[in-house]
């Protein structure tokens, strides 16, 4: 048995990506309604909602072998305020990065530091933003490395995300883990420009994570659709020409060729704001039928809602997403229990961590690192 800490828990979706394996010792998160829905799921016996920031180092029990913390975005992101790791929100990297320092000088540091954020990280305030996590990290004595990956490798919804992965320097890699690249898919030119902009003492203490490609993936968005959902309804026709009105000419070229196909045709849209030619702003709907929906996120605002849309001949059906298709889309089971309000399911599901990416971590490089670990402590024994 394994043991972690889960810092910015919401739902508990990393709780389900590490699995029966692992011992929760401490979760947290100030988002009072997130927290009812990781207390239905797995309990109070473990759950602190206090702002991290009021967090002392005698509240963090025992020792664990991993920290995790996937770390607010809304300053990191590309859409964001651009204040990076001074914003108010993505600056609470810097109090748990405190708690973790506090933990190192009690002798309780954690073998391994895992942090989750969108991928404009990488290129916030020019790349300073990455280099201070990774300048943080080195001092504290962790190795690190970082991997992009994205949820479609084994789920249908396109949502790259950025995981930052760190080693306690006095730890060893597993045997067969090796600091060598083994699949470009997971190191993007974004990440690899972002290490390259990293000074000499920074890129010292890098490594390239060897992480095997999943299989490929067989799921199919129209394989996670439900005919009969009770969080939405169907729009009526008028509604749904409405939507089809709002698109331009090569999204109706995509609709019509789903007509065509000879069968049925499951896509999603989103609701974005455009410039037209004369350089007025206007609302476009926007579909894709690529199998893949696109990336999740928080609703604020009605655009940000992703619709689906079913073509099944001349008959064309739109609807906003239902929260267990948000649910299944960041692989959870369909009897993980979702808040009831619509909204509040997809604020969870959108601001949440794909579990099987992280169970992949987890295979891949926690475990058998641990593993090694705790049988060197047993051979020094």
């Amino acid at each position: 048995m394994y043991s972690f800490y889960e810092f910015f828990a919401g739902g508990g979706m990393v709780r389900m990506g590490l699995g029966p394996r692992w011992s929760c010792l401490f979760a947290n998160d100030f988002d009072h309604k997130k927290a009812r829905v990781y207390r239905r799921n797995w309990g109070d016996d473990v759950l602190d909602t206090r702002d991290v920031r009021a967090l002392e180092v005698s509240d963090v029990p025992g020792y664990a072998d991993l920290a995790w913390g996937s770390f607010p975005c809304q300053d990191l992101s590309l859409a964001g305020s651009g204040a990076g790791l001074d914003g108010h929100r993505s600056g609470t990297f810097w109090p748990f990065f405190s708690l973790m320092e506090e933990l190192i000088g009690e002798r309780r540091a954690p073998k391994l530091i895992a942090l989750e954020n969108v991928c404009g990280t990488l290129t916030s305030n020019g790349g300073g933003d990455f280099a201070a996590i990774c300048s943080a990290l080195k001092l504290a004595d962790y190795r690190y490395g970082a991997v992009v990956m994205d949820a479609a490798r084994f789920l249908p919804q396109s949502r790259p995300r950025l995981f930052v992965l760190a080693l306690r320097k006095d730890l060893d890699l597993a045997p067969g883990m090796t600091d060598a690249i083994s699949s470009p898919v997971w190191y993007t030119r974004a990440l690899q420009n972002a290490y390259q902009k990293l000074d000499d003492h920074l890129r010292e203490h890098w490594i390239w994570w060897p992480i095997p490609e999943p299989r490929v993936r067989k799921t199919r968005l129209e394989n996670l659709i439900e005919d009969k959902p009770t969080s939405v309804i169907w729009h009526t026709s008028k509604e749904t020409q409405r939507l089809l009105s709002t698109m331009s000419d090569v999204n109706l070229a995509k609709v019509d060729r789903a007509k065509r196909s000879g069968h049925r045709t499951v896509g999603t849209l989103y609701k974005r704001t455009r410039a037209d030619q004369h350089g007025t702003k206007t609302q476009r709907a926007e579909v894709r039928f690529d199998g893949i929906a696109g990336c999740l996120r928080t609703p604020a605002g009605g655009s940000s809602r992703q619709l689906v849309i079913v073509v099944e001949g001349e008959h064309v059906r739109t609807r906003l997403i239902s929260s267990h298709e948000t649910a299944r889309l960041m692989g959870l089971p369909d009897d993980y229990k979702l808040p009831e309000n619509y909204n509040e399911a997809y604020h969870l599901t959108g601001d949440g961590v794909v579990v099987p990416a992280v169970r992949h971590l987890a295979k891949y490089v926690f475990e058998p690192i641990l593993r090694h670990a705790y049988r060197q402590m047993k051979e020094a024994a």
